[in-house]
């Protein structure tokens, strides 16, 4: 059978999701606990791959398994063997041609700032911070301009294994909540850190050190080395994937509610 599953993750203590020499990582300690339920070794496929510090509400991935056990056993046995900053929130059993990847219609992330002049103690590791005021409002008008289809090499980082930089946003928002700036952002598929590099853009645009129009100008040029810098991976969060509605898969409405998040 294969299943597919919901999870989050506090990336502070991971080097990202992939399994690689460096440990640990998101997807070994997953792939272990789910191995110890199903008493045979259990491999993952993920949604979107996450860098070293990043976190996750909506992560989506799937294993196949010869194992039965009910979908509440499953999360149950998992959770119990996993550390506190993993937990899997739902499971699900799919068909064979559903594919955690490659089946998903659009991914969205969510970049917070944190923008106070004193650095945050209680959210340390979980947000980034920025000390100089933002003007959100600036940040929203000139994130427009990524909107639809383009070729998004301007924000795609050295290292990147894409095929071609051409992607399509369908939604992009900046918006405040009294000290958190959020930057949200769906696509049909992400480059190499091209979520950060965005975010570092807005900053300088957010901050006046740039004028609105210079997003746009970015975008057309298509040079990464005239873009803003990496923003900081502990303000991003993978929050969710879409699918289409024929696999029946909880909505992020239903299973990452946003009342968990800091407002």
């Amino acid at each position: 059978m294969r299943y597919a599953l919901g999870i989050e993750y506090d990336g502070s203590g991971f080097f990202g999701w992939q399994a690689q020499r460096r440990s640990p990582t998101v997807q070994e300690t997953l792939e272990d606990a789910l191995s110890r339920v199903a008493d045979h070794k259990v491999s993952l496929v993920c949604a979107g791959r996450t860098d070293t510090g990043v976190h996750a509400s909506g992560q989506v991935a799937h294993f196949d398994t010869t194992s039965r056990r009910r979908e509440r056993s499953w999360i149950l046995g998992a959770n119990s063997k996993l550390p506190d900053t993993v937990s899997v929130l739902w499971v699900q059993p799919v068909s064979e041609d559903f594919h955690a990847r490659f089946s998903a219609c659009s991914r969205s992330y969510r970049y917070t700032i944190f923008n106070r002049w004193i650095r945050p103690a209680l959210y340390n590791g979980k947000v980034s911070w920025f000390r100089k005021p933002l003007n959100e409002e600036r940040m929203h008008r000139a994130a427009q301009a990524l909107l639809g289809e383009h070729d998004f090499s301007s924000f795609r980082s050295s290292g990147c294994r894409a095929r071609h930089a051409v992607r399509e946003v369908q939604a992009i928002s900046v918006h405040r909540e009294g000290a958190w700036v959020q930057l949200d952002i769906s696509a049909n598929g992400f480059l190499y850190h091209m979520v950060r590099n965005i975010a570092g853009s807005l900053i300088d645009i957010g901050s006046g050190e740039r004028p609105q129009e210079w997003m746009a100008e970015l975008l057309a040029g298509r040079d990464r080395r005239k873009a803003g810098v990496t923003a900081s991976p502990e303000g991003l969060n993978f929050r969710s994937v879409r699918y289409p509605e024929s696999f029946g898969l909880p909505e992020r409405e239903q299973a990452f509610p946003d009342r968990d998040e800091p407002a």
